[in-house]
């Protein structure tokens, strides 16, 4: 998998990379974003940053996970050190967008954030397409999970086979139009906890990704896509209706 080219990223030019850690990650989708960007560390998300080769800017956050050691070296290298009350009510990743955000529009890519526990990766994920962060255009790597955050559209790559799910938002998502999907929509709706775009299928190395009004969670799971044998529910009834969307 490689990661997404959002639509009207021309536009954005700044580049900043978020460290939020907790999970593993995966430097062959990292490589090609690292260069000349800015790096803000996530409290612990300090950690990540020797693997990937990155020099860090700024440390933002409670500081409770964060190694002691690497936080000092980090002060002797020059990183700014931004340390909030362990007692907040926003979440160091949240702080760490914050902190990106403060400068106008960017490109950002969040690096981690997954961690183990499901109320923090909900949180995470949730905020990420927050209105409040608008201006960014947001790519996650979770793990082996691509996130992509949809507020107006977006060029997808992927591989033919590769699963991809589009997951609507704080509401309504409105005049959903795609392409290189095995199943297309063309303005179609995709109510706020609808299944209904979940796990759809590349068929082309880029996908393209449109909606009128809401927001959209581009997911790729980082996991083949069944196949019809390894699917237990499959029934040879299974049709596509006129819009594309599979039903059984």
């Amino acid at each position: 998998m490689r990661p997404s080219d959002p639509s009207g990223a021309s536009s954005v030019e700044r580049e900043v990379i978020v460290l939020a850690g907790g999970d593993a990650f995966r430097p062959r989708l990292v490589r090609p974003l690292v260069t000349g960007a800015q790096v803000i560390a996530a409290d612990g998300g300090l950690a990540l940053a020797a693997g990937l080769g990155l020099a860090v800017d700024l440390v933002v956050g409670d500081l409770d996970s964060v190694d002691p050691t690497q936080l000092a070296d980090a002060a002797r290298a020059g990183t700014r050190i931004e340390r909030h009350p362990v007692d907040k009510d926003r979440t160091d990743l949240a702080i760490a967008l914050d902190a990106a955000a403060a400068d106008g529009p960017a490109r950002v890519t969040v690096i981690g954030g997954h961690g183990g526990r499901l109320d923090h990766l909900l949180a995470g994920t949730m905020l990420l397409a927050s209105p409040a962060y608008a201006s960014l255009s947001i790519t996650a790597l979770m793990g082996p999970a691509i996130v992509t955050v949809i507020h107006d559209a977006a060029h997808l790559a992927g591989e033919p086979g590769e699963l991809l799910s589009l997951v609507p938002v704080h509401g309504m998502v409105t005049g959903v139009t795609t392409r290189g999907l095995r199943f297309p929509l063309t303005d179609g709706e995709l109510p706020a906890g609808s299944s209904r775009g979940v796990s759809n299928v590349f068929t082309d190395p880029i996908a393209h990704v449109r909606r009128s009004a809401g927001v959209l969670l581009a997911i790729q799971p980082g996991e083949p896509a069944p196949t019809d044998h390894d699917r237990p529910d499959d029934d040879p009834d299974d049709v596509a209706d006129d819009d594309g969307v599979a039903r059984r």
